[in-house]
């Protein structure tokens, strides 16, 4: 008779009489009228980025990053425990970028609906999902707050190329989805923008962080005032996290990779801090080509980003297993 010997289940590492559990085990699927604490679902569009961009490959990319990771933290001495109910992806239009952004809209508009998910996860696709996402969000949850990470201001006009991954904040602006003194850009690079659109956004109230004021004042500092001034106006923050704002260094997968951004660490802590406010409902991720990625690191940080909202919302909840 043959034994077999140290069979475990596939994905998962024994030590003993126990297992390591990875982090993408926490996906599951959707139950009506089950309470689960977040919601992830996929916005695979890349047509309409202005570079070329395999950006629709990232939704899997970032799902399949979080086997990289366990659901324990050593810094709180806690596992991961609350499911992440993955709703798919939503489905593009082969060719018409203006019928994909419409069908995420709606698409999205009918998942919010579901009341019983407290938090949501958006995986992008390049910038311009972030338009549509944002304005089914608003239908959902009221007047929205949004902290942009980015190196980009993203205001471009429609006339000089349509719907592109460059306008999606200032369409949102001009058709009054949020107001200017309720959008914060944060990380905004030197070298990377032309002046009209800074001019814009300080024409239309938009607070702008640079690199430079995030390395001097912290983006801790930062995220707690900004956090603190939008929460007297708004009903939900909504986070917008384009990974160019990170350093090439630490996402050599973005389409508009660049010196001089922020290093990853610095963004985790950001998104840790950011998420243990209450409003802090929505996170989107954007701008990533896992065509281009070195060894998954983008997505793999993407997938971290996830890993620190859970944490930073656990540590606001206090609902967390303590091992």
């Amino acid at each position: 008779m043959i034994e077999f010997r140290y069979l475990k289940p596939a994905g998962q590492a024994i030590f003993k009489d126990r297992y390591t559990k990875k982090a993408k085990e926490l996906l599951t699927t959707w139950t009506k009228g089950k309470t689960i604490s977040y919601g992830i679902v996929g916005l695979p569009l890349s047509k309409a980025s202005i570079s070329h961009s395999g950006a629709a490959f990232a939704p899997t990319a970032i799902r399949e990053a979080l086997q990289s990771y366990t659901v324990y933290s050593g810094e709180q001495t806690f596992d991961l425990h609350e499911e992440i109910v993955d709703f798919g992806d939503i489905e593009m239009h082969p060719t018409d970028i203006n019928d994909s952004q419409k069908r995420i809209r709606i698409g999205l508009s009918d998942i919010f609906k579901q009341e019983d998910v407290k938090n949501w996860f958006l995986l992008g696709g390049d910038h311009s999902v972030s338009y549509s996402a944002i304005k089914a969000f608003r239908e959902q949850y009221g007047e929205v707050g949004v902290i942009q990470f980015d190196a980009h201001h993203d205001l471009r006009n429609t006339e000089d190329g349509g719907p592109t991954n460059g306008t999606p904040f200032r369409r949102l602006l001009e058709d009054k989805v949020i107001s200017g003194e309720n959008l914060v850009q944060i990380g905004i690079r030197d070298f990377t923008n032309a002046k009209a659109y800074h001019t814009y956004a300080m024409d239309h109230g938009v607070t702008v962080y640079t690199m430079k004021q995030v390395r001097d004042q912290s983006l801790s500092n930062i995220l707690t005032n900004e956090i603190i001034t939008l929460a007297k106006r708004v009903d939900a923050i909504y986070l917008s996290v384009d990974m160019d704002v990170l350093d090439q260094a630490f996402a050599p997968g973005c389409p508009a990779i660049g010196p001089g951004g922020m290093d990853s660490v610095t963004l985790l802590q950001g998104i840790y801090d950011a998420a243990q406010h209450d409003l802090v409902k929505a996170l989107d991720i954007v701008e990533i080509d896992p065509t281009l990625d070195f060894r998954n690191m983008t997505s793999r940080v993407a997938a971290y980003v996830l890993l620190e909202f859970m944490k930073g919302k656990s540590i606001g909840n206090k609902s967390v297993y303590i091992t």
